[in-house]
C-alpha cells in the first residue's frame, strides 16, 4: 500500500460500473435532485487531487458511515464515472445522492486493491455492497502438536494452538461424522489433556476400540507415533499409500499367525473403505478444490459451495448474499468470492459454473493469500463439469426452498400487520425481555426479526444500571432498557452519537423498528409507553404479549395502546410466529443473565484492587490459598509473594483494612 487521502467533500460510486449499468431513471424530485447534485459535487471535488494509481475508495455519508467500498485499476478513471449521470442505475444514483465524503487508499497493484477491498467490506459492511451475511468460521480437524501424545479433535476459530489443521469442513456435523468414522480406522485419543493426564484405567473409547489407550500405557510410543503419521497422511490425501501399508502389515501378521492383530488391521481397512465409499458424489476428479455454483431468481441469489479435500467430499453449504435486486448473478458471485476467501485459506483449485469479470485477477489475489498457485476456472466437460452441475442442482433446490419460506414469512407478516392494525407488514421487529433472580444480575435483552428471520447480528443486551430501582421491579427495568435503546436511536439520527460507537453499532442504533414487542402484560406495556413518550417516539407501534390463564401457551393475549386485549386464534400462523418471537427474546435474555451470574460467581475481591492482574492474583492465591487468607495477611507477609512489591503489598493491605 502506498498511501491514503481524504477529500474535504468527496465520494460516491459502485464497484463494477458496467454491471450496474441500466437505463437512465426518470428525473427525481427537486429535493432528490439537489442531493444528487451535492453528491456529484463531492466526487468532482475529490477528483481534482485524485491519483490514477490502483487502489480502494470508500463513499461516506454526512455522518461518516461507509456507504460503499470499491477497488479500481485507476482511481481517477473509476470515480470520474460517478460524476457522469448517463447509464447509472437507480441504486447507484441513490448512493451518490447520499455521498458527502470520499476516502481513497492507493496500492501498488490491482491485486493488492482487491485484497484490501474484501477486507474493508467485511469490516464496514456497507449497505450498497454485496454482503456475505452467513459468515461463520468453518470447523477443522486438528491433530495437536503441543502434547507428547497427539490428540485428534474438532477445532473452530483462530488457529493458535500448535498442531496440524485439516479442512475446512462445511459444518460441525460433517466434522463429527468424519471423526466418528476416522477413529475406527485411526484410534487416536480424543480426550482433553487434563482428562488424559489423570486417567488410571482405560475409558469407554478404549473398550469400543476407538482409542488405543495411551493414557494407561496400552500402546507404545513408536506404535502410537506411527498411528499419528498414518492419520496425518490419510487426511493429507495420501490414502492409497496408507491403505497399501495397512494391507501389507495385515498380510505379515496373518503369516506370523498373529490373527488378532491381523483382524484389527482388517477392521481399520474396512473403516477406510467406508469413508471413501460414502462421499455422496464422485470425487475422483479432484484432490483439493472448492466447487461453486450460483442460482438466481426473484431478486435473490443462492451460492452453493462444495468442499473437496484429500480426495474426499467434506460437505457443502448454501449462502444467500445480500444485494440489490437488479444485480446479476455473475456480479454477485464475483463479490462473494472476494469476501469468502478473505479469512479462509483458498484450495489449489476453485471450480466455477460460469465466467465472471476479473477471473485472472481473482486467481492472482487468491494465490497471494495462499502463498502458492491457485487455479480458478470454469470446467467445460468431463468429471469436473459433473461436479459443477451437481453444485448447480443443489443451488437451485436451496433457492427454491428459500423462496418458498420467504413467501410463507411474507404471508405471516401480512397477517401480523392485519392483527395489530399496522400500516404495512413490519420489516424490523424488536422484541424485549428482562431476566434476573430477585433483582440480582438484572439484564435486558433485545432480539430483532424481519422478513428473512432473526437478525442475530442486531441483538443487544443491556445491563441494568439504575441503582435506585427496587430489586425485581420489572416495569422500571423495561423503562430503562427502552430509554437507553431509543436514546441511541435519536442520537444516531441526529448524527451526534456522544458515545462514539463504531460505525456498525451506529447503523444498527439508527434503524427504526416497525414494531416493538414486549414480553409481558399491560403493566409492561404502560412502562414501555412512558419511556417512548418521554423520548417523543409515540409513533412507533407498541404491543405486549402475555401468556393466558395459568400461563398456558396458546392462550396468549396481545395488549395494545387504547384497545381491548386481542386473543389470536389458536394454532394460527400469526400466533405461532408471535410465540417464536417471545420465546427467542426470553432465551436470549435468560442466557445473558446466566452468563452474567456465572461470571459473578467466579469473581474475587482481588479483581477490584488496582494493579492486581491475573498473574499477581494467581501468585497470591497459590501462596495463601484463598481471598480470605489474603485479607488476613500482614503487609510484610504479602511482600513475600513473587511479583508483589512493598507498594503493591501495602495497596492490597489497605484495600482489606480501610479503617487502618
Amino acid at each position: 500500500m502506498r498511501g491514503m487521502s481524504k477529500a474535504d467533500k468527496p465520494e460516491a460510486a459502485p464497484g463494477n460500473l458496467p454491471a450496474d449499468a441500466a437505463p437512465t431513471p426518470a428525473a427525481p424530485e427537486a429535493g432528490a435532485m439537489a442531493a444528487l447534485d451535492a453528491g456529484r459535487a463531492t466526487i468532482r471535488a475529490a477528483l481534482r487531487t485524485m491519483s490514477g494509481a490502483p487502489g480502494v475508495y470508500r463513499m461516506l455519508d454526512e455522518g461518516g458511515e461507509v456507504l460503499y467500498v470499491g477497488k479500481a485499476k485507476s482511481l481517477k478513471r473509476r470515480l470520474a464515472n460517478y460524476a457522469n449521470p448517463a447509464g447509472i442505475s437507480t441504486r447507484i444514483l441513490k448512493m451518490i445522492s447520499l455521498t458527502r465524503a470520499v476516502e481513497v487508499i492507493t496500492t501498488h497493484t490491482e491485486v493488492e486493491a482487491l485484497l484490501l477491498e474484501s477486507n474493508l467490506i467485511k469490516r464496514h459492511r456497507p449497505r450498497y455492497n454485496v454482503l456475505l451475511r452467513d459468515d461463520k468460521s468453518f470447523p477443522y480437524i486438528l491433530i495437536t502438536g503441543d502434547h507428547e501424545w497427539a490428540r485428534i479433535t474438532k477445532h473452530r476459530g483462530a488457529r493458535k494452538r500448535r498442531g496440524e489443521y485439516f479442512g475446512p469442513f462445511a459444518s460441525a456435523g460433517a466434522v463429527n461424522n468424519t471423526l466418528n468414522t476416522l477413529q475406527k480406522a485411526f484410534p487416536l485419543r480424543s480426550c482433553s489433556d487434563s482428562i488424559f493426564d489423570n486417567r488410571t484405567r482405560p475409558c469407554l473409547q478404549y473398550q469400543i476400540k476407538r482409542c488405543v489407550g495411551p493414557c494407561v500405557g496400552r500402546v507404545g510410543r513408536e506404535e502410537y507415533d506411527r498411528l499419528v503419521t498414518e492419520t496425518r497422511d490419510f487426511l493429507a490425501g495420501r490414502s492409497r499409500e496408507v491403505q497399501a501399508a495397512l494391507s501389507d502389515r495385515m498380510a505379515e501378521a496373518s503369516e506370523a499367525l498373529e490373527f488378532e492383530r491381523a483382524a484389527a488391521l482388517r477392521d481399520r481397512l474396512r473403516a477406510l473403505a467406508h469413508i471413501q465409499s460414502h462421499q455422496g458424489i464422485n470425487v475422483g476428479a479432484v484432490d483439493e478444490a472448492d466447487v461453486v455454483a450460483v442460482a438466481s431468481e426473484g431478486g435473490q441469489t443462492c451460492i452453493q459451495v462444495f468442499f473437496f479435500r484429500a480426495g474426499q467430499n467434506w460437505g457443502n453449504r448454501a449462502y444467500f448474499p445480500s444485494h440489490a435486486r437488479e444485480q446479476e448473478a455473475g456480479e454477485v458471485l464475483q463479490a462473494f468470492l472476494g469476501q469468502f476467501y478473505e479469512d479462509k485459506p483458498p484450495p489449489r483449485e476453485v471450480l466455477l459454473d460460469r465466467d465472471i469479470a476479473g477471473l485472472e485477477l481473482l486467481a492472482e489475489a487468491l494465490a497471494v493469500r495462499a502463498g502458492r498457485k491457485v487455479r480458478v476456472h470454469v470446467p467445460r466437460r468431463g468429471a469436473k463439469r459433473e461436479l459443477v452441475t451437481a453444485a448447480q442442482v443443489n443451488a437451485r433446490d436451496a433457492l427454491a426452498r428459500r423462496l418458498s419460506e420467504s413467501a410463507s414469512q411474507r404471508r405471516v407478516l401480512e397477517g401480523l400487520a392485519d392483527l395489530l392494525a399496522l400500516e404495512a407488514p413490519p420489516a424490523r421487529i424488536e422484541v424485549y425481555d428482562n431476566s434476573h433472580v430477585q433483582g440480582s444480575n438484572a439484564v435486558g435483552g433485545m432480539v430483532v426479526a424481519g422478513p428473512d428471520g432473526f437478525m442475530k447480528s442486531s441483538y443487544r443486551k443491556f445491563t441494568i444500571k439504575d441503582r435506585a430501582l427496587t430489586p425485581g421491579d420489572d416495569y422500571a427495568m423495561m423503562r430503562e432498557v427502552l430509554s437507553r435503546r431509543f436514546a441511541h436511536l435519536l442520537k444516531a439520527e441526529d448524527g451526534d452519537d456522544a458515545d462514539g460507537e463504531a460505525a456498525e453499532s451506529k447503523r444498527i442504533s439508527g434503524e427504526r423498528p416497525d414494531l416493538v414487542l414486549i414480553d409481558g402484560g399491560p403493566g409492561h406495556l404502560q412502562a414501555a409507553e412512558d419511556a417512548m413518550a418521554e423520548l417523543g417516539l409515540e409513533e412507533i407501534p407498541l404491543a405486549a404479549i402475555a401468556k393466558g390463564e395459568e400461563r398456558n401457551a396458546g392462550r396468549e393475549r396481545i395488549y395494545l395502546r387504547g384497545r381491548s386485549p386481542l386473543l389470536p386464534e389458536i394454532r394460527s400462523p400469526v400466533l405461532y410466529y408471535l410465540q417464536r418471537l417471545r420465546d427467542e427474546a426470553h432465551r436470549f435474555a435468560i442466557g445473558t443473565h446466566r452468563a452474567k451470574r456465572a461470571k459473578a460467581m467466579t469473581r474475587s475481591p482481588l479483581d477490584e484492587i488496582p494493579g492486581i492482574g491475573p498473574r499477581r492474583k494467581r501468585a497470591l492465591l497459590n501462596q495463601f490459598g484463598s481471598a480470605r487468607a489474603i485479607a488476613a495477611a500482614a503487609a510484610s507477609d504479602l511482600e513475600t509473594v513473587p511479583g508483589v512489591s512493598a507498594t503493591v503489598a501495602q495497596r492490597i493491605y489497605d484495600f482489606f483494612h480501610p479503617d487502618s
